[in-house]
């Protein structure tokens, strides 16, 4: 039976999916590892990647969606009966319930600094930001408190459904998400000393790029695009016959693109500027940006801008995590609300670990790391490359190519040299590229 539910529009798709693939990856681990890997060069490398390797994986992924018109699981089932390729779906649910275990603990982090910065509690807590985040991870009641209320949020638009909760949420946040972008990147384009930061992070210096570099740039031109656990084969799955999808694919990659290079120009200018280093590492949200906001006029007002577009990058990520476990159950005729609670309390629950691993888990090691860093290790090192690469062979080598080929043609006079391109890219450049990234990722290069 195919999904009865749909995009009510192009654009809702194009919105909801762009806020799939905006989040964390974007807003904050592009700008410190990019500033960790000299700048500019690290950005063009990642532009290549992104065009090059990502957006052949996002298309492929829309064309197994609305190739099937089913969800993830269902999706891999039809186009491949009777074959082992079914566990990519279910190797795509599982992760994406992992993923969204510790992603969420991060997201009620990111809630709690959006709450207290509204009420005026982190600039005038005093200097020592890194002790307000180390106080607010290493309380229980807060990062539990948080993990609930940011997966409740989740629940309450996934119950609502496709178009009411997911595309209508999109439709509100990622507006507001670009407006935020542009009034802090203004902001920090006219404090003193800004255009070091703009050249730090704009020009490019190839001396300071290492192979390691090089590999990490490879592997977040797909991480950062939200491929690999198949939440975009379900997402696609409601979209319409007479929309591109190449066309489509394209517009999310360039605003992906088009975000991290705003991350960049809000954040850099805001380092330079008060003496900071861009090299500062996954504190740079909650430790260095308030300690430079905390230095400007409004910077209190500043500060929860930019804590609240994160918020909206943060969620509407999350709600495609969620949404493929829901959508991988609602063939059991159980509703979809019904559904929804059942897996936002399942992944509270599972993950609880994680949010104490900075508190009262501390001292539980899995491979002599916490169990949030495990997780994360997992998820990120072998399950979303190993979810890529499978993509990646059976769209180029198991699928019905013919099916292949009328799915991207579809909606759009696109040249034949376009769909060649593409398919040479998925078949060789692609799985041999994710194989590099994952070796690196696993540390046999280093």
């Amino acid at each position: 039976m195919e999904n009865k539910e749909q995009w009510s529009s192009r654009i809702g798709f194009i919105l909801s999916s762009a806020g799939a693939a905006i989040g964390l990856g974007a807003i904050w681990k592009f700008p410190y590892v990019t500033g960790q890997s000299g700048g500019g060069a690290f950005l063009l490398l990642f532009i290549l990647f992104t065009i090059l390797i990502g957006l052949p994986l996002l298309i492929s992924e829309f064309i197994i969606g609305r190739g099937s018109g089913k969800e993830a699981v269902s999706a891999y089932k039809k186009l491949a009966p009777n074959s082992f390729w079914t566990l990519t779906g279910k190797l795509g649910v599982i992760g994406c319930f992992l993923l969204l275990s510790f992603y969420s603990v991060v997201g009620g982090w990111v809630l709690t600094y959006t709450v207290m910065s509204l009420g005026g509690k982190v600039i005038e807590s005093g200097a020592d930001y890194g002790a307000l985040f180390g106080q607010v991870t290493s309380s229980p009641l807060m990062t539990i408190g948080g993990l609930a209320a940011f997966l409740l949020m989740n629940i309450v638009v996934i119950a609502a459904g496709v178009q009411n909760g997911i595309e209508k949420a999109s439709k509100y946040m990622m507006p507001l998400l670009f407006i935020f972008f542009i009034v802090l990147v203004i902001r920090a384009l006219t404090l003193d000393g800004a255009m070091e930061g703009v050249r730090f992070f704009l020009q490019p210096d190839f001396s300071k790029i290492t192979g390691e570099a090089v590999l990490y740039a490879l592997g977040q031109s797909f991480f950062s695009l939200a491929v690999g656990f198949s939440c975009m084969v379900t997402y696609s799955s409601y979209l319409n016959k007479n929309v591109s999808i190449p066309v489509s694919a394209g517009s999310v990659a360039l605003m992906n693109i088009f975000v991290s290079v705003l991350a960049g120009l809000a954040i850099f200018p805001v380092v330079f500027s008060f003496g900071f280093e861009p090299t500062e590492g996954p504190g740079l949200l909650f430790i260095v940006l308030p300690a430079a906001f905390s230095q400007m006029p409004l910077g209190e007002l500043f500060l929860f801008m930019f804590l609240l577009l994160f918020l909206f990058a943060t969620l509407t990520s999350s709600f495609s995590l969620l949404e493929i476990i829901v959508a991988a159950f609602l063939k059991t005729g159980a509703s979809r609300k019904m559904i929804t609670w059942i897996a936002g309390v399942t992944v509270f629950i599972a993950g609880i670990p994680a949010a104490l691993s900075s508190s009262l888990l501390a001292d539980v090691k899995i491979f002599n790391k916490t169990v949030f860093d495990a997780t994360d290790f997992l998820v990120s090192n072998i399950m979303l490359p190993l979810g890529n690469l499978l993509i990646a062979l059976f769209i180029a080598w198991k699928i019905n190519q013919q099916l292949v080929k009328q799915e991207f043609m579809l909606g759009h006079s696109l040249a034949p040299s376009t769909y060649t391109t593409w398919h040479l890219l998925m078949k060789w450049i692609v799985p041999l590229t994710i194989v590099v990234v994952f070796l690196n990722s696993l540390g046999l290069f280093n």
